[in-house]
């Protein structure tokens, strides 16, 4: 078993030890113990976190909340439609030119926000014989030139097996870009070990890493490091962030974090607006407030590090941009 493995076993799943690192208490947080998609945070991400702080921005996006128990309206466990757009068991087609394989339904560390938190993940892993049909489903319609591999986390999977999946598109003519879309590298840097970097310098294809972090505090010099060998390996390095209430939903937060993200070699890309998921309606930003966030934004930083404002939407064949002057303040 690799390091990052053990670390990824080590990970912690209980609110209270979670609590006794940080020298908080149940009395100072709202916490409570889910049935389901219960805690997960591994060890590398807890220590980025403030002590003694119950409202630290990384602590808040990781620890299960008594919000998330209550009903709201709008909010559901399919906000994307995404059961809808599931030729094959393990591959969702939504958009055009790109398809996406779900890799594993495991996650690193279980984001509160996260908008797959109730799919169907079980009767969603491709065996030997639905990955031959995936495969055999991109290779038959060359509209299909990238491909995403996601999850849960593609990089909760082995390196063997990664390699695997590389190997098979590669073969693929029509594809030419494999995009990664992952949060491993952020909340356990170790994962990106010298045969992972390997394994991409000598994929023929374009490799683009999706990574999702949302605070600047996320970002340290291991990270950084990390980083750094990526881009080595001919790695292209974007990242997407959700707006998320009380996180990072003011335009100086964002500004310090795309700062951070281009020291780190990584280009802002996506400002998502929340994903109405049951569980997840105390993180929302209303929309006008969100403008407001980001025309404030744009006056803080160069245009190359405001990412686009975002919102994804069901049955849509692409991310929808917010329009900023129809929801703009008078």
């Amino acid at each position: 078993m690799d390091d990052w493995q053990k670390a990824l076993a080590n990970a912690v799943s209980d609110v209270d030890e979670l609590l006794g690192l940080l020298d908080l208490s149940a009395k100072d947080v709202q916490s409570f113990t889910p049935k389901r998609f219960g805690l997960r945070v591994p060890r590398a991400f807890v220590a980025k976190m403030q002590p003694k702080n119950p409202n630290d921005p990384l602590l808040l996006q990781v620890l299960p909340q008594l919000d998330e128990t209550m009903f709201a309206a709008g909010y559901s466990t399919d906000p994307l439609a995404e059961n809808a757009q599931n030729p094959i068991k393990g591959l969702l087609h939504k958009y055009q030119n790109r398809a996406l394989i779900t890799l594993t339904g495991a996650c690193a560390v279980h984001c509160r926000y996260c908008f797959r938190q109730h799919f169907d993940y079980q009767s969603n892993m491709p065996s030997a014989q639905v990955k031959a049909e995936i495969l055999a489903y991109l290779a038959a319609d060359e509209k299909i030139n990238e491909v995403l591999l996601s999850g849960g986390d593609p990089l909760n999977v082995s390196n063997r097996r990664l390699a695997q999946w590389l190997d098979e598109l590669a073969k693929i003519k029509h594809i030419k870009t494999i995009r990664i879309h992952t949060r491993l590298p952020v909340v356990l840097p170790s994962r990106v070990d010298n045969a992972f970097l390997d394994m991409l310098k000598n994929c023929p294809k374009h490799i683009v890493m999706v990574l999702h972090i949302n605070h600047a505090n996320e970002i340290d010099e291991t990270f950084a490091q990390k980083c750094q060998a990526l881009k080595q390996a001919g790695v292209v390095l974007l990242n997407q962030t959700v707006l998320l209430k009380g996180v990072n939903d003011d335009a100086k937060t964002l500004a310090a974090l795309s700062h951070a993200l281009f020291d780190a070699g990584i280009m802002p890309y996506y400002l998502h607006i929340l994903d109405k998921v049951a569980g997840a309606a105390h993180f929302d930003v209303p929309m006008a407030q969100a403008v407001a966030i980001y025309w404030q934004l744009l006056a803080r930083v160069s245009g190359y590090l405001v990412p686009k404002l975002v919102q994804e939407l069901p049955n849509r064949p692409y991310k929808t941009p917010v329009d900023l002057h129809k929801f703009a303040a008078d």
